[in-house]
């Protein structure tokens, strides 16, 4: 879904900041302000110094570990009360003096685009897992980002109760599902209130978002101009958590602060669809991150895309690939298009990554991409 190079700025436990958190999970796609804000800032360095001008303000009025612990939004009192528990103006940050900055209301949040009536997979941080209902309020027609956000504001158009997972808790993985977007028109905010039906904590998140015809591209992130403009640069937001965590975390999913060398790109082409291929500078032990780009160098639109290639060196995949569907695994595996980058017109391109077990190929596999 998103046209540019994959963003993931990841350290080892002991770069990261030495706080911890009772975290469990915020939407990762369309990403939350914590997420996008986390995505922005993180360094190589493991210090957080966002570009965008709201993350970084967020920053310097509530310091570095609520990006940290940009899955924390939550409540351990809530039980499921929405109107009059959290006041309004304060339902972003949860009611919370932690994540209170991430509240204030401006324009210049990262900014996710996307479509109005389009069916998108919904994609929520399971960092640590809970049974329970995911519930999905859209802003109403007139709601302006620079009126602070009040519980009248929003209205019901989804629910999800215990969806699938990537993978297990404490890793790179998420709830997800298909969630039909609302038909709306310009900047809105998607919110998610998670109810566990195990006990009363639930989880809060804030998603800025525009429908303006986009197919997930985020704008206002690590460069990528100003977020409520169109969304022809983008970036794709990291699917990992951060280093610091709970005690629900396995040490063998923890990254660490080696990386790998790039590999140059390479390609395959079919029906004017090619395909190209990137080690992302990412590397822990037994683990690699490696992104696909798609694009359309035909003069018509394509409905639909397929990439395969072979792994010659034992890799496979550590969960699901994200903006891509798998109807092949590995050691020959293919990967097909999801529902919102489906079409691509002529010249238009979208991406998919995946974090991959073993060792980074060396030399790019050989793709083929082909099309209807």
């Amino acid at each position: 879904m998103f046209d540019r190079l994959l963003l993931r700025f990841i350290t080892a436990w002991a770069l990261v900041a030495p706080g911890s958190a009772d975290a469990h999970g915020v939407a990762m796609f369309p990403g939350s302000r914590t997420y996008l804000c986390y995505v922005d800032g993180l360094q190589g360095t493991g210090q957080i110094s966002p570009t965008n001008p709201a993350c970084a303000d967020a920053v310097a009025q509530g310091g570095q570990q609520p990006l940290y612990d940009w899955f924390g939004v939550l409540r351990s009192d809530a039980g499921g009360r929405t109107t009059g528990f959290i006041p309004d103006g304060q339902i972003c940050g949860a009611g919370t003096t932690k994540y209170a900055a991430y509240n204030a209301a401006r324009t210049d949040w990262p900014l996710t685009h996307l479509t109005a009536g389009s069916t998108i997979q919904l994609q929520y941080s399971n960092w640590a897992a809970h049974p329970g209902t995911f519930h999905m309020y859209i802003t109403k027609d007139g709601w302006s980002p620079t009126t602070p956000l009040a519980w009248g504001d929003l209205e019901s158009f989804w629910s999800a109760t215990d969806p699938p997972q990537t993978g297990g808790p404490g890793g790179l993985n998420y709830y997800y599902w298909n969630t039909t977007l609302p038909q709306k028109t310009g900047r809105h905010m998607l919110y998610i209130q998670w109810v566990r039906s195990d006990s009363q904590e639930n989880f809060f998140s804030c998603s800025d978002v525009v429908f303006d015809g986009g197919h997930g591209e985020v704008t206002g992130i690590k460069g990528t101009g100003n977020p409520t403009g169109s969304p022809t640069a983008s970036r794709s937001p990291s699917r990992s958590p951060s280093a610091s965590a709970s005690a629900s975390r396995s040490a063998s999913t923890s990254p660490s602060a080696s990386r790998s060398a790039s590999s140059s790109p390479s390609g395959g082409g079919g029906s004017g669809c090619t395909a190209t291929w990137k080690n992302n500078s990412i590397n822990w032990s037994g683990h690699f991150q490696s992104e696909v780009t798609i694009k359309n160098n035909g003069s018509s639109p394509l409905n639909g895309w397929t990439v395969s290639w072979s792994f010659t060196g034992g890799q496979g995949f550590d969960g699901a690939p994200w903006n891509g569907t798998v109807s092949s695994p590995p050691p020959n595996p293919v990967v097909k298009n999801v529902d919102w980058n489906r079409v691509l017109g002529p010249g238009a391109s979208t991406s998919f990554g995946f974090n991959g077990t073993g060792t980074a190929p060396a030399t790019a596999p050989a793709l083929t991409c082909t099309s209807p």
